[in-house]
């Protein structure tokens, strides 16, 4: 067991959960917070507890589930929400809050469902009735056992995410007598560079797809595209007919939380995708199959973002280039406009991130920028 997650995953068995009131825990003074994955800590220890809570936290209001449809994402097991209604009941009225009322993209609400149903399984094989009988003691219990399978730390802090966000809901809703998290924090997890391309990889990936091969112009049209926009492959994957705009350069790109960005496209990737729409997609169409996809399969069905990613992993590994997927080209993208001395609040806009500590992680990458500005501007180079 790595460090972190040792740190992470022992404090649970040193008090009980339910003696500490809210009341004293604002009342204690000094000291340091309690952490998920944090060694042995007491209650003396504990300090002034200020709860961190996510905007989905801090806003969930009592859910009217009468006039909510739920969602249909696919948890692990037998592909539906199968077993004890106490437990399957309040996780698709949380799934249907996140749906209706956050907005939250259909991948969110997979991995929502999957992380729940773990927990939920996790429960059951303990003998266990409903979501009222879950303490935090059996949260870092699961937590553990996630640990011990191997999950690398940046998935089991996506399970803590996801936890705490349940259990404030199931709070909410008078589904537990107390919040069961919410002395549950977010455990730290390493940043790592994104991998990305070279100019001249990039060209050879753009080699990939041959004349002779049957969806040629297609798989040209959509490597030039990725990198050209910085696109992610679930965008590319929705992007529409309508949504491009060969006249004035651009496509509008409907992202994350359905936010849409105006992103401008270079010459050879208009190219390639007006020579696939001339060549190839009438040919895809299929009767009764009529869509505005931009991407269509040789069935002319559209594509899937799990398709996005089998070409460009094909076309890498045609080329000879390995750990290429459709966000090292989107990395690429953003990587080389900082290189060539874009604005960081540029990139950021054409990424689509809401935050630009996101976009910053670019900056570490590649370091000819900063050389050429300390060469500029340092009165002594």
């Amino acid at each position: 067991m790595s460090a972190a997650v040792q740190h992470c995953m022992n404090w649970p068995r040193m008090f009980k959960p339910r003696t500490l009131t809210r009341e004293r825990a604002h009342n204690l003074g000094g000291g340091r917070r309690i952490h998920p994955l944090s060694g042995p800590t007491s209650i003396d220890q504990v300090g002034l507890i200020a709860l961190r809570t996510t905007f989905a936290m801090r806003s969930i209001p009592p859910l009217m589930t009468s006039s909510l449809k739920s969602p249909t994402p696919a948890p692990p097991r037998n592909g539906d929400l199968p077993g004890k209604p106490a437990f399957s009941g309040p996780i698709r009225q949380f799934l249907s809050y996140c749906k209706v009322e956050c907005g939250f993209a259909p991948a969110t609400l997979k991995a929502y469902a999957a992380d729940l149903s773990e927990l939920w399984m996790f429960l059951e094989d303990r003998q266990l009735n409903s979501w009222a009988d879950l303490t935090l003691d059996l949260i870092a219990a699961h937590l553990r056992q996630l640990d011990a399978r191997g999950l690398a730390l940046a998935s089991i802090a996506r399970h803590v995410a996801t936890f705490r966000v349940f259990a404030r809901f199931l709070e909410s809703n008078g589904l537990t007598p107390a919040n069961p998290a919410e002395l549950l924090t977010q455990p730290a997890t390493w940043h790592s560079l994104p991998g990305v391309l070279s100019l001249n990889q990039i060209k050879t990936l753009l080699t990939g797809p041959r004349p002779e091969d049957a969806l040629y112009r297609r798989d040209l049209a959509l490597l030039e595209l990725l990198y050209a926009g910085g696109l992610r492959a679930s965008e590319i994957a929705d992007l529409t007919c309508d949504r491009m705009h060969a006249d004035l350069a651009v496509a509008r790109v409907l992202g994350k939380g359905n936010k849409e960005r105006i992103v401008p496209i270079g010459k050879p990737a208009l190219a390639a995708v007006a020579r696939y729409l001339a060549d190839l997609r009438p040919q895809l169409v299929r009767e009764g199959k009529s869509t505005d996809r931009l991407f269509l399969s040789r069935t002319g069905a559209p594509i899937t973002r799990i398709i996005v990613w089998q070409v460009v992993a094909k076309h890498a590994r045609r080329t000879g280039l390995r750990d290429v997927h459709p966000h090292t080209l989107r990395h690429s993208f953003a990587t080389h406009l900082l290189a060539g001395g874009a604005d960081l609040r540029v990139v950021q806009e054409l990424l689509g991130h809401s935050n630009i500590q996101t976009t910053q992680i670019y900056t570490h990458i590649d370091r000819s920028r900063l050389k050429e500005v300390m060469r500029k501007c340092h009165p002594r180079p």
